[in-house]
Protein backbone atom coordinates (compact mmCIF):
# COMPACT_ATOMS: atom_id res chain seq x y z
CA UNK A 1 0.00 0.00 0.00
CA UNK A 2 2.46 2.57 1.25
CA UNK A 3 5.04 1.28 -1.51
CA UNK A 4 2.36 2.25 -4.20
CA UNK A 5 1.85 6.01 -2.62
CA UNK A 6 5.69 6.19 -2.28
CA UNK A 7 6.39 5.44 -6.44
CA UNK A 8 3.14 7.98 -7.10
CA UNK A 9 4.92 10.33 -5.12
CA UNK A 10 8.12 9.62 -6.97
CA UNK A 11 6.49 9.56 -10.33
CA UNK A 12 4.55 12.95 -9.47
CA UNK A 13 8.09 14.27 -9.24
CA UNK A 14 9.70 13.11 -11.92
CA UNK A 15 6.65 14.52 -14.20
CA UNK A 16 7.03 17.60 -12.44
CA UNK A 17 10.43 18.07 -12.79
CA UNK A 18 11.25 16.80 -16.68
CA UNK A 19 7.75 18.67 -17.65
CA UNK A 20 9.55 21.71 -16.05
CA UNK A 21 12.36 21.70 -18.71
CA UNK A 22 10.46 20.53 -21.38
CA UNK A 23 7.80 23.43 -21.54
CA UNK A 24 10.60 25.80 -20.47
CA UNK A 25 12.79 24.93 -24.25
CA UNK A 26 9.08 24.68 -26.09
CA UNK A 27 7.44 27.43 -25.09
CA UNK A 28 10.93 29.72 -25.93
CA UNK A 29 11.44 28.08 -28.72
CA UNK A 30 7.32 29.28 -30.36
CA UNK A 31 7.53 32.50 -28.89
CA UNK A 32 11.24 33.50 -30.71
CA UNK A 33 9.26 31.87 -34.06
CA UNK A 34 6.44 33.96 -33.69
CA UNK A 35 8.47 37.46 -32.55
CA UNK A 36 8.35 37.89 -29.09
CA UNK A 37 11.19 39.94 -27.80
CA UNK A 38 13.90 38.03 -25.95
CA UNK A 39 12.93 40.82 -23.39
CA UNK A 40 8.95 39.28 -22.61
CA UNK A 41 11.22 35.69 -22.54
CA UNK A 42 13.81 36.34 -20.02
CA UNK A 43 11.29 38.26 -18.09
CA UNK A 44 8.70 35.11 -17.95
CA UNK A 45 9.73 31.72 -19.23
CA UNK A 46 13.64 31.57 -18.48
CA UNK A 47 13.10 33.25 -15.02
CA UNK A 48 10.34 31.21 -14.07
CA UNK A 49 11.63 28.23 -15.87
CA UNK A 50 14.42 27.62 -13.12
CA UNK A 51 12.28 27.53 -10.19
CA UNK A 52 9.33 26.10 -12.33
CA UNK A 53 9.19 22.59 -10.01
CA UNK A 54 9.40 24.89 -6.27
CA UNK A 55 6.03 27.45 -8.28
CA UNK A 56 4.07 24.41 -9.66
CA UNK A 57 4.46 22.33 -6.39
CA UNK A 58 3.77 25.12 -4.30
CA UNK A 59 0.53 27.08 -6.43
CA UNK A 60 -1.04 23.41 -6.31
CA UNK A 61 -0.43 23.19 -2.77
CA UNK A 62 -2.34 26.66 -2.27
CA UNK A 63 -5.03 25.62 -4.38
CA UNK A 64 -5.23 23.05 -1.80
CA UNK A 65 -5.20 25.19 1.16
CA UNK A 66 -2.11 23.42 2.44
CA UNK A 67 0.00 26.33 3.29
CA UNK A 68 2.28 24.12 5.45
CA UNK A 69 3.67 22.70 2.06
CA UNK A 70 4.09 26.17 0.25
CA UNK A 71 5.76 27.66 3.43
CA UNK A 72 8.06 24.62 4.04
CA UNK A 73 8.56 23.90 0.66
CA UNK A 74 9.74 28.01 0.01
CA UNK A 75 12.04 28.17 3.37
CA UNK A 76 12.94 23.95 3.22
CA UNK A 77 14.49 24.95 -0.49
CA UNK A 78 16.25 28.23 0.47
CA UNK A 79 17.68 26.18 3.60
CA UNK A 80 18.77 23.11 1.45
CA UNK A 81 19.84 25.43 -1.56
CA UNK A 82 23.16 26.65 0.93
CA UNK A 83 22.98 23.53 3.33
CA UNK A 84 22.79 21.28 1.01
CA UNK A 85 23.93 22.06 -2.54
CA UNK A 86 25.98 25.27 -1.75
CA UNK A 87 27.90 22.60 0.45
CA UNK A 88 28.20 19.55 -1.98
CA UNK A 89 30.03 22.09 -4.27
CA UNK A 90 32.41 23.42 -1.72
CA UNK A 91 33.16 19.89 -1.20
CA UNK A 92 34.27 18.87 -4.23
CA UNK A 93 35.75 21.52 -5.39
CA UNK A 94 37.10 25.60 -3.46
CA UNK A 95 34.20 27.75 -4.78
CA UNK A 96 35.86 31.10 -5.95
CA UNK A 97 33.63 34.24 -4.87
CA UNK A 98 33.75 38.01 -5.47
CA UNK A 99 32.20 41.07 -3.78
CA UNK A 100 29.50 41.76 -6.25
CA UNK A 101 28.26 38.29 -4.97
CA UNK A 102 28.04 39.51 -1.58
CA UNK A 103 26.94 43.25 -1.77
CA UNK A 104 24.12 43.21 -4.29
CA UNK A 105 22.92 39.48 -5.27
CA UNK A 106 23.60 38.05 -1.26
CA UNK A 107 22.32 41.34 0.01
CA UNK A 108 19.34 41.29 -1.57
CA UNK A 109 18.62 37.74 -0.87
CA UNK A 110 19.10 38.35 2.84
CA UNK A 111 16.78 41.58 2.83
CA UNK A 112 13.93 39.32 1.27
CA UNK A 113 14.79 36.61 3.86
CA UNK A 114 14.21 39.52 6.72
CA UNK A 115 11.22 41.08 4.87
CA UNK A 116 9.86 37.36 4.77
CA UNK A 117 10.56 37.15 8.91
CA UNK A 118 8.82 40.68 9.35
CA UNK A 119 5.66 39.32 7.57
CA UNK A 120 5.32 36.10 8.83
CA UNK A 121 5.39 37.85 12.70
CA UNK A 122 1.48 37.61 12.52
CA UNK A 123 1.61 34.47 11.52
CA UNK A 124 0.08 34.81 8.07
CA UNK A 125 1.15 36.36 4.72
CA UNK A 126 -2.00 38.28 3.37
CA UNK A 127 -2.28 39.05 -0.32
CA UNK A 128 -0.83 42.66 0.25
CA UNK A 129 2.17 41.30 1.49
CA UNK A 130 2.42 38.69 -1.51
CA UNK A 131 1.78 41.36 -4.14
CA UNK A 132 4.94 43.14 -2.31
CA UNK A 133 6.88 40.42 -2.93
CA UNK A 134 5.91 40.39 -6.68
CA UNK A 135 6.29 43.76 -7.11
CA UNK A 136 9.75 43.53 -5.50
CA UNK A 137 10.56 40.49 -8.27
CA UNK A 138 9.70 42.24 -11.23
CA UNK A 139 11.79 45.37 -9.76
CA UNK A 140 14.72 42.72 -9.25
CA UNK A 141 15.23 41.33 -12.67
CA UNK A 142 14.14 44.94 -14.59
CA UNK A 143 17.47 46.36 -12.29
CA UNK A 144 19.18 43.30 -13.64
CA UNK A 145 18.09 44.26 -17.27
CA UNK A 146 18.36 47.94 -16.38
CA UNK A 147 20.95 49.16 -14.26
CA UNK A 148 23.37 46.47 -13.83
CA UNK A 149 24.07 45.65 -17.70
CA UNK A 150 23.99 49.45 -18.93
CA UNK A 151 26.61 50.79 -16.47
CA UNK A 152 30.32 49.84 -16.18
CA UNK A 153 30.66 50.64 -12.62
CA UNK A 154 29.60 47.65 -10.36
CA UNK A 155 25.79 48.05 -8.71
CA UNK A 156 25.04 47.22 -5.52
CA UNK A 157 22.22 46.56 -2.75
CA UNK A 158 21.97 50.43 -1.78
CA UNK A 159 21.57 50.94 -5.86
CA UNK A 160 18.80 48.31 -5.47
CA UNK A 161 16.92 49.65 -3.09
CA UNK A 162 17.10 53.59 -4.59
CA UNK A 163 15.86 52.23 -7.66
CA UNK A 164 13.06 50.57 -5.74
CA UNK A 165 11.60 52.97 -3.72
CA UNK A 166 11.82 55.52 -6.61
CA UNK A 167 9.97 53.44 -8.56
CA UNK A 168 12.07 53.41 -11.67
CA UNK A 169 11.32 50.03 -12.85
CA UNK A 170 8.18 51.18 -13.77
CA UNK A 171 9.83 53.72 -16.67
CA UNK A 172 12.07 51.46 -17.12
CA UNK A 173 9.08 48.26 -18.14
CA UNK A 174 6.83 51.39 -19.92
CA UNK A 175 10.62 51.98 -22.36
CA UNK A 176 11.00 48.43 -22.54
CA UNK A 177 7.71 47.73 -24.16
CA UNK A 178 7.92 51.10 -25.84
CA UNK A 179 11.13 50.19 -27.44
CA UNK A 180 10.05 46.71 -28.38
CA UNK A 181 6.81 48.05 -30.60
CA UNK A 182 9.71 50.42 -32.44
CA UNK A 183 11.66 47.67 -32.95
CA UNK A 184 9.03 45.82 -34.51
CA UNK A 185 8.13 48.28 -36.36
CA UNK A 186 11.40 49.28 -37.38
CA UNK A 187 12.19 45.72 -38.14
CA UNK A 188 8.95 45.75 -40.06
CA UNK A 189 9.92 48.69 -42.42
CA UNK A 190 13.27 47.20 -43.24
CA UNK A 191 11.72 44.21 -44.35
CA UNK A 192 9.70 45.91 -46.41
CA UNK A 193 12.84 48.33 -48.11
CA UNK A 194 14.93 44.89 -48.67
CA UNK A 195 11.56 43.59 -50.20
CA UNK A 196 11.47 46.29 -52.59
CA UNK A 197 15.34 46.70 -53.51
CA UNK A 198 14.83 42.30 -54.27
CA UNK A 199 11.79 44.02 -56.67
CA UNK A 200 13.63 46.06 -58.12
CA UNK A 201 17.14 43.86 -58.75
CA UNK A 202 14.78 41.39 -59.75
CA UNK A 203 12.51 43.42 -62.58
CA UNK A 204 16.03 44.85 -64.05
CA UNK A 205 17.23 41.03 -63.80
CA UNK A 206 13.99 40.57 -66.00
CA UNK A 207 14.53 43.30 -68.37
CA UNK A 208 18.00 41.97 -69.25
CA UNK A 209 16.46 38.43 -69.73
CA UNK A 210 13.58 39.53 -72.12
CA UNK A 211 16.12 41.13 -74.46
CA UNK A 212 18.39 37.81 -74.56
CA UNK A 213 15.28 35.62 -74.80
CA UNK A 214 14.06 37.57 -78.03
CA UNK A 215 15.84 35.04 -79.93
CA UNK A 216 14.29 32.25 -78.21
CA UNK A 217 10.88 30.78 -79.05
CA UNK A 218 8.15 31.01 -77.61
CA UNK A 219 7.61 27.27 -76.57
CA UNK A 220 11.40 27.78 -74.68
CA UNK A 221 10.04 30.34 -72.96
CA UNK A 222 7.33 28.72 -71.73
CA UNK A 223 8.92 25.62 -70.52
CA UNK A 224 11.60 27.98 -68.86
CA UNK A 225 8.36 29.91 -67.01
CA UNK A 226 6.35 26.55 -66.04
CA UNK A 227 10.02 24.99 -64.69
CA UNK A 228 11.05 28.24 -62.61
CA UNK A 229 7.73 28.33 -60.98
CA UNK A 230 7.23 24.52 -60.13
CA UNK A 231 10.71 25.25 -58.57
CA UNK A 232 9.20 28.15 -56.70
CA UNK A 233 6.21 26.84 -55.63
CA UNK A 234 7.87 23.35 -54.33
CA UNK A 235 10.48 25.64 -52.21
CA UNK A 236 7.75 27.31 -50.78
CA UNK A 237 5.72 24.78 -50.05
CA UNK A 238 8.32 22.48 -48.64
CA UNK A 239 9.89 25.45 -46.20
CA UNK A 240 5.79 25.97 -45.00
CA UNK A 241 5.73 22.52 -44.20
CA UNK A 242 8.76 22.53 -42.26
CA UNK A 243 7.71 25.21 -40.10
CA UNK A 244 4.44 23.85 -39.93
CA UNK A 245 5.84 20.54 -39.03
CA UNK A 246 8.10 22.13 -36.31
CA UNK A 247 5.19 24.39 -34.72
CA UNK A 248 3.09 21.41 -34.56
CA UNK A 249 5.76 19.01 -32.63
CA UNK A 250 7.06 21.89 -30.41
CA UNK A 251 3.25 22.34 -29.89
CA UNK A 252 2.94 18.91 -28.84
CA UNK A 253 5.61 19.15 -26.94
CA UNK A 254 4.21 22.18 -24.88
CA UNK A 255 0.91 20.93 -23.98
CA UNK A 256 2.48 17.40 -23.33
CA UNK A 257 4.96 19.13 -20.93
CA UNK A 258 2.11 21.29 -19.49
CA UNK A 259 0.18 17.99 -18.41
CA UNK A 260 3.35 16.39 -17.02
CA UNK A 261 3.69 19.32 -14.57
CA UNK A 262 -0.09 19.52 -13.81
CA UNK A 263 -0.28 16.18 -13.00
CA UNK A 264 3.01 16.02 -11.66
CA UNK A 265 2.55 18.57 -9.24
CA UNK A 266 -1.10 17.53 -8.05
CA UNK A 267 0.14 13.87 -7.38
CA UNK A 268 3.35 15.16 -5.65
CA UNK A 269 1.93 16.99 -3.19
CA UNK A 270 -1.46 14.64 -2.50
CA UNK A 271 1.64 11.82 -1.79
CA UNK A 272 3.45 14.41 0.24
CA UNK A 273 0.03 15.58 2.29
CA UNK A 274 -0.75 11.79 2.45
CA UNK A 275 2.49 11.30 3.96
CA UNK A 276 1.93 13.70 6.39
CA UNK A 277 -1.60 12.64 7.55
CA UNK A 278 0.00 9.23 7.84
CA UNK A 279 3.11 9.83 9.91
CA UNK A 280 1.18 12.41 12.23
CA UNK A 281 3.82 14.75 11.30
CA UNK A 282 3.10 18.39 10.08
CA UNK A 283 2.49 19.42 6.45
CA UNK A 284 5.06 22.34 7.20
CA UNK A 285 8.09 19.53 8.25
CA UNK A 286 6.88 17.63 5.15
CA UNK A 287 7.33 20.72 2.84
CA UNK A 288 10.32 21.51 4.67
CA UNK A 289 12.11 17.85 3.80
CA UNK A 290 10.73 15.40 1.28
CA UNK A 291 8.78 18.42 -1.13
CA UNK A 292 12.22 21.25 -0.62
CA UNK A 293 14.74 18.27 -1.70
CA UNK A 294 12.62 16.97 -4.37
CA UNK A 295 12.23 20.14 -6.23
CA UNK A 296 15.50 21.21 -5.05
CA UNK A 297 16.95 17.82 -7.11
CA UNK A 298 17.60 19.15 -10.30
CA UNK A 299 19.82 22.08 -8.67
CA UNK A 300 21.57 19.77 -6.94
CA UNK A 301 22.64 17.33 -10.08
CA UNK A 302 23.90 20.72 -11.81
CA UNK A 303 25.70 21.51 -9.00
CA UNK A 304 27.73 18.43 -8.83
CA UNK A 305 28.21 18.90 -12.29
CA UNK A 306 29.56 22.23 -12.40
CA UNK A 307 31.67 21.58 -9.48
CA UNK A 308 33.61 18.42 -11.13
CA UNK A 309 33.79 20.78 -14.33
CA UNK A 310 35.29 23.81 -12.58
CA UNK A 311 32.53 26.29 -12.96
CA UNK A 312 31.37 25.53 -8.76
CA UNK A 313 31.40 30.04 -8.61
CA UNK A 314 28.67 29.43 -11.32
CA UNK A 315 26.44 27.02 -9.17
CA UNK A 316 27.06 29.52 -5.99
CA UNK A 317 24.93 32.08 -8.35
CA UNK A 318 22.61 30.07 -9.38
CA UNK A 319 21.54 29.43 -5.92
CA UNK A 320 21.66 33.01 -4.21
CA UNK A 321 19.23 33.90 -7.39
CA UNK A 322 17.43 30.92 -6.35
CA UNK A 323 16.69 31.97 -2.67
CA UNK A 324 15.50 35.48 -4.00
CA UNK A 325 12.83 33.90 -6.43
CA UNK A 326 11.76 31.33 -4.06
CA UNK A 327 11.10 34.07 -1.65
CA UNK A 328 9.54 36.48 -3.98
CA UNK A 329 8.13 35.05 -6.50
CA UNK A 330 7.03 31.62 -5.58
CA UNK A 331 5.47 33.03 -2.20
CA UNK A 332 4.04 36.38 -4.16
CA UNK A 333 2.15 34.06 -6.53
CA UNK A 334 1.06 31.51 -4.06
CA UNK A 335 0.04 34.41 -1.45
CA UNK A 336 -1.78 35.58 -4.06
CA UNK A 337 -3.82 32.56 -4.84
CA UNK A 338 -4.58 32.18 -1.40
CA UNK A 339 -3.49 33.69 1.73
CA UNK A 340 -0.83 31.69 3.48
CA UNK A 341 -0.85 30.85 7.25
CA UNK A 342 2.41 30.30 9.31
CA UNK A 343 2.92 27.82 12.10
CA UNK A 344 4.10 28.92 15.31
CA UNK A 345 7.33 26.40 13.83
CA UNK A 346 8.44 28.17 10.82
CA UNK A 347 8.42 31.47 12.21
CA UNK A 348 10.14 30.24 15.64
CA UNK A 349 12.85 28.18 14.20
CA UNK A 350 12.62 27.54 10.53
CA UNK A 351 12.84 31.02 9.26
CA UNK A 352 15.76 32.15 12.18
CA UNK A 353 17.47 29.15 10.73
CA UNK A 354 16.83 30.28 6.97
CA UNK A 355 18.79 33.58 8.47
CA UNK A 356 21.29 32.24 10.12
CA UNK A 357 22.54 30.01 7.29
CA UNK A 358 21.64 33.03 4.96
CA UNK A 359 24.05 35.37 6.89
CA UNK A 360 26.95 32.16 7.23
CA UNK A 361 26.90 31.49 3.75
CA UNK A 362 27.17 35.56 3.14
CA UNK A 363 30.08 35.20 5.60
CA UNK A 364 32.21 32.31 4.54
CA UNK A 365 31.66 34.41 0.72
CA UNK A 366 33.95 37.55 2.19
CA UNK A 367 36.51 35.10 4.02
CA UNK A 368 39.23 34.87 1.23
CA UNK A 369 36.84 35.17 -1.48
CA UNK A 370 36.10 31.79 -1.87
CA UNK A 371 33.69 28.86 0.06
CA UNK A 372 36.44 26.51 1.30
CA UNK A 373 36.00 22.59 1.93
CA UNK A 374 36.14 22.89 5.73
CA UNK A 375 33.44 25.80 5.56
CA UNK A 376 31.25 23.29 2.89
CA UNK A 377 31.25 21.13 5.69
CA UNK A 378 30.21 23.34 8.42
CA UNK A 379 26.89 23.66 6.12
CA UNK A 380 26.85 20.55 5.54
CA UNK A 381 26.97 19.78 9.31
CA UNK A 382 24.14 22.33 10.43
CA UNK A 383 22.16 21.39 7.56
CA UNK A 384 22.21 17.85 8.56
CA UNK A 385 21.16 18.81 12.73
CA UNK A 386 18.87 21.19 11.83
CA UNK A 387 16.95 18.70 10.01
CA UNK A 388 17.07 15.96 12.61
CA UNK A 389 16.59 18.26 15.04
CA UNK A 390 13.45 19.79 13.36
CA UNK A 391 11.79 16.84 13.64
CA UNK A 392 12.53 15.77 17.06
CA UNK A 393 11.04 18.98 17.82
CA UNK A 394 7.57 18.19 15.31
Amino acid sequence: MYLINALIFIGGLLLLVKGADLFVMSSSWIAKRFGVSEFIIGLTLVSIGTSMPELASSLTASFEHASGIVMGDVLGSNIANIGLVVSTAALLSNVKTEELMLRRDGYIMLFSAFLFLLFVLDFRISRIEASIFLFLYVAYLLFLLEKVKKHEEDIYFKDFIHYFFKFEYIFDLKARIETGIRGRIDEKRIKEAIKESYEETERETKTEEVIRAENKTCTDIKAENETEIKNETEIENETEYLFESSLLIEFIKLVTSGFAIIIGAKYFIEQSIFFAQILEVPETLIGVSLVAIGTSLPELMVTVSAARSGYASIALGNVIGSNITNTLLILGCSGLVHPLTVTEISVYYITPFMLLISLLLLLFIRTGWRIKRFEGLILFLLYSGFMFFIFRLG
